[in-house]
């Protein structure tokens, strides 16, 4: 974890993006764009996925608390099925860089597709969360916040049980769709009930 690297290029404002919610049947994308303080290191840095619940919980204090600048961007389960998942992702990650109170000169982004932000060049990483300390910081406040927003949606309809599944197709959504079929919040462009088997949940913890 101490290995990730801090910067792509030195003495440059760099924002980390990522985005946690992509693969799931309900609820939004959620994006998450940091601007590291290169004078605050933050320990533990990883790529969300492989941190447990309590320490991504941790971590997320830490870096609110650390960084020079963070924001969310959302889009929820309708804008998602009018403009599809791809095109969600780079929205609610421009939503994130828009919402920084200050501006990078250059934005990091986990995967190997983006949608070019109006006046700040980027660079695509693959599996980039693991390997820049700013993209690792952004997956931890995606992933935490869109949490966050599944546990209050999971008080709503309690029998998805997306306290545990977080809205991921796992056997107990599935199995609950089939049974009370779809909410407010399923993403209705989605293959809900796909015919192939259905996926475990630690395939998505």
């Amino acid at each position: 974890m101490g290995n990730l690297i801090a910067f792509f290029k030195e003495n440059q404002l760099e924002a980390g993006c990522d985005e946690a919610g992509r693969g799931c049947l309900a609820g939004p994308v959620v994006a998450a764009s940091v601007i590291l303080n290169p004078n605050n290191f933050i320990e533990g840095l990883n790529d969300s996925k492989k941190l447990s619940e309590k320490i991504r919980s941790q971590l997320k204090f830490k870096i609110e608390s650390n960084v020079l600048a963070h924001a969310i961007g959302i889009v929820d389960e309708k804008g998602i099925d009018q403009i599809n998942i791809l095109n969600a992702s780079f929205k609610a990650m421009h939503l994130a860089v828009d919402g920084l109170n200050v501006k990078p000169e250059f934005l990091l982004i986990d995967g190997n597709r983006f949608r070019k932000y109006p006046e700040i060049d980027h660079a695509c990483i693959i599996k980039g969360d693991s390997k820049y300390q700013a993209i690792a910081a952004a997956s931890i406040l995606a992933k935490t916040h869109r949490d966050d927003i599944m546990e209050q949606l999971h008080e709503e309809y309690p029998m998805y049980n997306w306290k545990k599944n977080k809205g991921y197709p796992t056997n107990d959504h599935r199995e609950a769709i089939k049974k009370y079929g779809v909410t407010p919040y399923h993403r209705l462009t989605f293959r809900l009930l796909p015919d192939k088997p259905l996926f475990e949940e630690s395939d998505f913890t």
